[in-house]
């Protein structure tokens, strides 16, 4: 199916389960792709194609994707009658169903991008610790967390002008700047650290532009229009198919428990830490209202300050010896912000301040669950305390 046919020389096709880019004018590539990467002037297109399904799932030809990328390539070729094996191949387990497009443009100059994206699995943090070594015989696996390695961000760009081969490398910068600003907007949590996510272990690229439209663009980077619009492109683009695959959106990353996960949260966790301030029927009422509770705008803000005071600490931004005053008094912060009175703040500062000038990410889940956990506490009992103050008051004047 013709998706598009945005500026002359390119066609944008969506067939069974694959996104294909076909040049009808030559354009210069760049590509993370395995078999024959790189740069090149003479692909006949790119695509984009699902190997398998996210979970659970490697058939035979997808394990060739990973012995054997040139043979994968010819398989996808033929499969889907590309007629030659000069293609630049990006493979992901994300739905081409899902894929996003999204075109920006200033004046003559055009940028398309079509994405594919899933991060619910193996989002990571750059610097993240590896889970395998390459050696000249396959690979070795390294004791390393091992979440599924499923979840890829594909990005495939089309440009109408012609850019210098230094401009092609500096808009895989861009590119890959606007997927993590992406991912850093709607705080994506690594999968193999305590970090935000920078991308996913699999993510891939290719970009292309149109030979012979005049003189070679030179610029790609922030400063240059061209990159401006790299950035916005791939940004729009990006948003959209990470929810469409994960139904993933800034209304759903308003929450505590998500923006707590990656110190190791789960949802039964953070029953079990907030309920050692509960009795066993506020327990109860805290697991029938889990929900409105964890998404609560106000105390979701809360507990966001705290995860940022602790990541600016883990940074180095802040100092040590000021840890108990900033954790201390966001954690009060946060324990105000569920009960709805900020008039007991000096009293849960008081209570919740570390008494050391180190946190390890357990300790600063603990105190993010003690501060929730007090907040609930006192969220009802306290209007209760002062509807009787007030009945009192109106009796005695009534007296």
């Amino acid at each position: 199916m013709l998706m598009g046919q945005y500026y002359e020389g390119m066609e944008l096709h969506r067939g069974d389960k694959i996104l294909i880019v076909r040049f009808t004018s030559p354009h210069r590539t760049i590509s993370t792709c395995r078999a024959e990467g790189g740069l090149t002037d003479d692909y006949d297109g790119m695509f984009n194609q699902q190997g398998c399904e996210p979970t659970n799932h490697m058939h035979g030809v997808q394990k060739t994707a990973v012995t054997d990328p040139a043979e994968y390539r010819r398989i996808a070729c033929k499969q889907h009658g590309l007629g030659s094996e000069k293609w630049a191949t990006l493979g992901t387990a994300a739905n081409m169903n899902c894929a996003a497009v999204a075109v920006e443009s200033f004046r003559d100059l055009m940028v398309v991008t079509a994405c594919t994206g899933g991060v619910e699995t193996n989002a990571g943090r750059v610097g993240d610790p590896a889970s395998f070594w390459e050696t000249e015989t396959g690979s070795e696996k390294l004791e390393a967390p091992q979440p599924p390695p499923h979840g890829t961000i594909n990005t495939m760009i089309c440009i109408n002008k012609e850019l210098t081969k230094g401009a092609m490398v500096r808009a895989v910068m861009t590119a890959t700047e606007a997927k993590t600003a992406v991912l850093q907007e709607l705080a994506v949590n690594s999968r193999y650290s305590d970090g935000l996510a920078t991308g996913t272990g699999t993510d891939q690229i290719a970009i292309a532009s149109k030979l012979n439209t005049g003189k070679p663009m030179t610029g790609a980077g922030k400063h240059s229009k061209l990159g401006e619009l790299i950035g916005l492109a791939v940004k729009k683009a990006i948003k959209q198919t990470l929810l469409r695959q994960n139904g993933m959106n800034p209304e759903r990353q308003c929450s505590c428990r998500i923006h707590l996960q990656r110190f190791g949260v789960t949802k039964e966790s953070m029953l079990r830490g907030m309920a050692a301030c509960l009795n066993q029927q506020e327990q109860q009422l805290l697991e029938d209202n889990f929900s409105c509770i964890d998404k609560d705008p106000v105390t979701a803000g809360a507990i966001m300050a705290l995860v940022h005071i602790r990541d600016k600490y883990a940074w180095g931004l802040l100092p040590e010896t000021c840890l108990p005053e900033l954790m201390g008094g966001q954690a009060a912060l946060a324990a105000c912000s569920i009960s709805g009175d900020f008039s007991r703040f000096t009293q849960y500062r008081e209570e919740l301040s570390p008494s050391s000038q180190k946190m390890s990410s357990a300790e600063f889940l603990d105190l993010a669950l003690k501060a929730l956990g007090l907040g609930f506490r006192d969220k009802w009992t306290m209007k209760s305390q002062n509807t009787d103050n007030k009945e009192r008051g109106g009796e005695k004047k009534s007296n």
